[in-house]
C-alpha cells in the first residue's frame, strides 16, 4: 500500500501479528490501481463485469459511490483523466478488516498503524487509553492535539506528508481551505474515508464532516483556526 505499518499487540505474537499483515498484502493485490493483475484493474480495463466482481469489492465501491454521493462529487473514486482509484476508502477499510481479524483470533489490546492512521482495542495498560497525537499541520515535531482511544479508530488527511494529493473531484484540482482533518469514529473505514471527503470538500467539509453519524472531528483550516467536535476524546496528559 506504500505506507509504513506497525501492530502493537500486547496479547499476542509474532504469528497473529502475521495475520493482519497477510491480509493488508491480500488487500494490496486486490485493490492497488498499479498493480494490472488486481480486480481493481481488470474493472477498469472492462475485462470484469460488476456482477462478476467479488463481495468485497462490491462493499468498497458502494462505499466510494455512496461518500461521492453525499458531498456532491467532491469525493470521487474517478477522477476524469485517471482510471478507477479506490484507495481513499481502501487503506482504511483493509486496515480495519486487519484489526477485525486480530479480534476474531483472539487479540484484545492492540494498536494498529498504517500510516498515522490507526485501529485500537482495549487498553495499552489497565485504567489507560491508547494515546494517539495528531501532528502540527505547520510544525513536523509538534502536535496539535492528543486524543485518548479506547475500541475505535483515528484517521487523519493532511497535506504535511504527500503535499497537494487531495483532489476536489468537481474541479479535478487540489482540494483547498483546509489543512489538516481528523476523524474518531468505531471503524476506520469510516474515519479514514470521512476524513478524506471532509478535506475534498474544502471549507464546506467542515461542516459536512462534523455532521456526519458517530464521527468526532478535529479539523485545521487554512487560516489556522481550529474546529472541535464537542465529544472528541482529548486526553489530558
Amino acid at each position: 500500500m506504500g505506507l509504513p505499518i506497525s501492530v502493537d499487540l500486547r496479547d499476542g505474537d509474532a504469528a497473529l501479528a502475521e495475520l493482519a499483515f497477510e491480509s493488508l498484502r491480500a488487500a494490496d493485490a486486490q485493490f492497488s490501481p498499479f498493480k494490472a493483475d488486481s480486480e481493481v484493474s481488470r474493472l477498469d480495463r472492462g475485462e470484469l463485469t460488476r456482477e462478476e466482481l467479488t463481495p468485497d469489492l462490491v462493499e468498497v465501491l458502494d462505499l466510494c459511490d455512496w461518500y461521492e454521493t453525499s458531498t456532491g462529487g467532491a469525493f470521487t473514486a474517478r477522477v476524469p483523466g485517471r482510471g478507477l482509484d479506490p484507495c481513499a476508502v481502501v487503506k482504511g477499510w483493509a486496515v480495519q478488516r486487519a484489526a477485525d481479524l486480530l479480534k476474531e483470533a483472539g487479540a484484545t489490546r492492540f494498536c494498529l498503524n498504517a500510516g498515522g492512521d490507526v485501529v485500537v482495542a482495549g487498553e495499552p495498560e489497565p485504567g489507560k487509553p491508547w494515546r494517539v497525537g495528531v501532528r502540527h499541520p505547520d510544525q513536523a515535531d509538534a502536535l496539535c492535539v492528543v486524543l485518548g482511544v479506547r475500541d475505535g479508530a483515528v484517521a487523519t488527511s493532511a497535506l504535511y506528508e504527500r503535499g497537494q494529493h487531495i483532489l476536489d473531484g468537481r474541479t479535478g484540482e487540489p482540494a483547498r481551505g483546509i489543512l489538516s482533518v481528523t476523524v474518531v469514529a468505531a471503524d476506520l473505514a469510516i474515519a479514514d474515508t470521512t476524513a478524506t471527503a471532509a478535506f475534498s470538500l474544502g471549507r464546506d467539509g467542515i461542516e459536512w464532516a462534523a455532521a456526519q453519524p458517530d464521527c468526532e472531528v478535529f479539523i485545521v483550516d487554512e487560516d489556522r483556526q481550529v474546529f472541535r467536535g464537542p465529544g472528541l476524546p482529548v486526553h489530558i496528559c
